[in-house]
């Protein structure tokens, strides 16, 4: 695990200085605290800080080939490098034990197909020296974050897009249109970025640079929820174990201490079951909760770890941990609002401190069907057809009259009956959305409003609409596991963990899971209305019953009650500043308003207003330079 970065000069003969790429290296050194590597070769560079998992004494990238005509840089992880080394060994000579260097030789083996063979998380660089060409790939889920931009005959690329502004004469200008997406997901999806111009690696896809400056991209992997299993329920659930011990066992191969993520949910605790059967010594588990019990998960992981027997760590977070705000916007590099990215940074944090690997649960939702919103949108397609008559109109003035109150229950009956006069694209767009067009409407000045032009939407229901997939269940399923899960769900894990100089693996995102999963009837998933249920099914002896029967907490913070109190005067000096209203995007009293509807308990707009502090603060860091951290 470790950040990347680099520079092709193809279109000018102006050499590389090394201390250029030494900046853009220094940045990016949390996510590699244990050495630096650097390639630098006339109008090529590659550079590495490496935070060393596999192989600890001749595994220092960057990896050449036996003639050194190909250099790479990888941050991720090969989990079969062992059996694609076993083979490739007949042909080739390695010089590491390390796993970056089977993609070397498969890369002179099969060029850029070397991605098919590879299982595991990864974004890497390969230069090819005698094509003069740069060779750039993303795994097929998007754990592995990949940033580039094209300046004046140059190709920059990053881990992270910090270690891009190093290289820029200047701040690239902000797009506007990843505000309004930003404010629409809490994330901006990629190819965007809140920069013009620099754009993120979209999962599996593999991208070219040649000498005259072509960039080519191409998509080498999706998942087709179409082709459904012949299997029996019985003989799913038997490969869907044996599957997820497998992709459990292969993330457990490391050189330095490993643990796990526990929340007491069926997702993490499966894997720390699956990781304590693996294992000859009880598992060191790491879990977060908070001083408010509605968001707390520690009792259900305090279950879990006695039953696996695990060396557990526990670590709450209190509203009193502001002032570490500034310090996650600058790890993030771009706007992200995505709450539950606090906690997470504290309990990588703490688990840093016992461990240098972690595995967590990661996708268990995505990939079986665990979010209360499938079970939203099935029942819609049963007691949706009265609303449609209705009109939204008249739905939206039925919702309005289910009260308003600081509680997950009112808000989620208020998202899903406004929703229900709406086709079933838009359905799952409401229960996406943080900002939705009408409230963006009322909130943007008439500038703003004449720059935006585009439908934030779209992003989403284009991928509903073109799914591969013959029926709406599987179509959000399909959806989340584009969009959601690795735009916002992977960066913020990536993040918060890469902060921390801790690598996080997932075994439900092992690529053979997901395929399989995609093969399911999507009623092995949401069986009436129990989320999960071949999972549950498949685990039914081997978790405890009060974690099999639990209901979805999710991994949020209280946010509606921190503004209510200790964030109350911190959100008024950095929101409703004079600098942040000058900015032009927002008006004063829109923001007012929704502030005196919160702390006077008339609405909950918690998450929004956390939406707006991340955005400002990121203004602040990374356009106005102010030191906050």
């Amino acid at each position: 695990m470790c950040g990347i970065t680099g520079i092709y000069n193809f279109g000018n003969i102006k050499s590389i200085e090394k201390i250029t790429i030494q900046k853009m290296c220094d940045v990016l050194k949390h996510r590699g605290p244990d050495s630096e590597g650097i390639y630098l070769n006339n109008n090529i560079a590659l550079g590495i800080r490496r935070l060393a998992i596999i192989d600890l004494q001749t595994g220092n990238q960057p990896i050449h080939n036996e003639d050194k005509t190909l250099w790479l840089v990888l941050n991720g992880e090969i989990y079969n490098f062992l059996e694609l080394r076993q083979q490739l060994e007949k042909k080739h000579r390695f010089y590491t034990k390390t796993d970056t260097e089977v993609i070397v030789h498969l890369y002179e083996d099969y060029g850029e197909n070397c991605v098919q063979y590879l299982r595991g998380m990864f974004a890497f660089a390969v230069w090819d020296e005698k094509n003069q060409k740069l060779f750039i790939a993303k795994d097929r889920v998007g754990k592995k974050p990949l940033y580039y931009t094209t300046q004046n005959g140059s190709f920059i690329f990053a881990s992270e897009i910090k270690s891009i502004l190093e290289y820029l004469d200047k701040t690239p200008q902000i797009d506007l249109e990843s505000i309004d997406l930003f404010l629409t997901y809490q994330y901006i999806p990629s190819p965007k970025t809140i920069f013009e111009n620099i754009k993120s690696l979209l999962p599996a896809h593999i991208l070219t640079c040649d000498k005259n400056g072509n960039v080519k991209m191409e998509k080498y992997w999706d998942l087709d929820f179409t082709k459904k299993t012949d299997l029996s329920f019985d003989d799913a659930c038997s490969e869907t174990k044996n599957l997820l011990t497998e992709a459990t066992k292969l993330r457990m191969i490391s050189d330095v201490p490993l643990g796990a993520f526990l929340s007491g949910g069926v997702d993490s605790s499966i894997v720390v079951g699956l990781m304590s059967q693996l294992s000859s010594q009880p598992v060191k588990t790491f879990s977060i909760g908070f001083e408010e019990a509605d968001f707390s998960e520690l009792k259900y992981a305090k279950i879990v770890a006695n039953h696996f027997k695990t060396d557990h760590h526990e670590f709450i977070v209190k509203p009193n941990f502001i002032e570490i705000l500034p310090k996650l916007v600058w790890h993030y590099g771009q706007p992200f609002a995505d709450s539950s990215a606090l906690p997470s940074y504290f309990v990588a944090n703490e688990t840093r401190k016992h461990v240098t690997v972690a595995l967590n649960g990661d996708g268990g939702d995505e990939t079986f069907g665990g979010y209360l919103r499938y079970k939203a949108m099935k029942g819609s397609l049963y007691f949706s057809f009265p609303f449609q008559i209705l009109g939204k109109n008249i739905t939206e003035k039925l919702s309005s009259l289910i009260p308003f109150k600081n509680k997950k229950y009112f808000r989620y009956l208020r998202r899903l009956v406004s929703a229900l006069s709406e086709p079933a694209k838009l359905r799952n767009i409401q229960w996406h959305c943080f900002f939705s067009n009408e409230a963006k409407k009322n909130l943007y000045t008439d500038n703003m409003k004449k720059i935006l032009y585009n439908n934030t939407y779209n992003y989403l229901t284009d991928i509903f609409e073109n799914a591969p997939a013959k029926n709406i269940m599987d179509r959000t399923f399909y959806t989340d596991l584009k969009a959601y899960l690795p735009e916002c769900l992977l960066v913020k894990m990536d993040i918060a963990s890469m902060a921390n100089s801790l690598e996080a693996r997932s075994p439900f995102l092992d690529h053979k899971v997901l395929e399989f999963s995609a093969s399911l009837p999507s009623a092995w998933k949401l069986h009436g209305l129990t989320t999960k249920y071949i999972l549950k099914k498949t685990f039914k002896k081997f978790l405890p019953k009060e974690i099999l029967h639990r209901g979805k907490m999710g991994f949020g913070i209280p946010l509606g009650k921190w503004f209510m109190g200790d964030w109350k005067n911190y959100f008024r000096e950095i929101v409703l500043s004079e600098k942040a209203i000058n900015r032009g995007y927002f008006k004063r009293a829109t923001i007012e308003q929704m502030f005196y509807e919160h702390i006077s308990g008339k609405r909950d707009h918690g998450y929004r207003m956390w939406a707006l502090l991340m955005l400002e603060l990121w203004h602040k860091v990374y356009m106005d330079g102010e030191n906050l951290c």
